[in-house]
């Protein structure tokens, strides 16, 4: 994970979401699953949280593609735990549907907006995140309860996407770093912090 620079909010988000929503929470103490999916107002801005962190999963930090990636308005306080942030800006993540059902209702996940570059490293030979060295043993404990929970190195899905993001790129003609830059900015980070932007092609190559 890397750092999340929150954005603003939408102009039309008071009057599609958080007016329509706290309407419906004062007539609505404690929804249940069902009432939360009539009332999910916050569908209606996902077209924008997904331009404002320009189609980013928030978690994996690579590209949510528009066919098969199913991006979806992660609640970083769970609406369930806490109904008064449902419909409020500040709260929304965008996460690929995958890892939104792996943060579920547990709030040991660390912000993306509070994480710090560096926090989470990548190692090249494994494909395989870690906590920095850098960091204390406290934070990277947090860190690993994160990489835990997300399953973001046990689940085959996330090192084999971070293995063909570095393909792409090492492979002739291969993809631009910009593009990685763009399409998985974490990736790219890491080969620049650890020097072997040009390198790393040596070894996938």
């Amino acid at each position: 994970m890397i750092n999340v620079t929150r954005q603003k909010q939408p102009t039309r988000f008071s009057a599609t979401v958080a007016r329509p929503g706290r309407e419906f929470l004062s007539r609505t103490s404690n929804p249940t699953r069902e009432e939360w999916s009539s009332h999910a107002f916050w569908t209606e801005i996902s077209a924008e949280l997904k331009a404002r962190y320009s189609h980013i999963c928030a978690y994996t930090c690579h590209w949510i593609p528009a066919d098969t990636g199913f991006q979806s308005v992660e609640h970083f306080k769970p609406k369930k735990l806490y109904p008064h942030l449902a419909y409020v800006w500040s709260n929304y993540r965008l996460v690929c549907g995958r890892l939104n059902g792996r943060k579920g209702d547990h709030e040991d996940v660390l912000d993306p907006f509070l994480v710090r570059n560096g926090w989470f490293v990548l190692d090249f030979d494994s494909m395989q995140v870690r906590p920095s060295d850098a960091i204390s043993p406290e934070l990277a404990t947090a860190v690993e309860i994160t990489i835990k929970r997300l399953k973001l190195n046990d689940d085959d899905t996330c090192v084999e996407a971070r293995q063909e993001w570095i393909t792409q790129y090492c492979k002739a003609p291969g993809i631009p770093f910009e593009t990685l830059r763009r399409y998985a900015p974490f990736i790219a980070m890491e080969l620049e912090r650890q020097g072997m932007r040009d390198s790393i092609k040596e070894i996938y190559g």
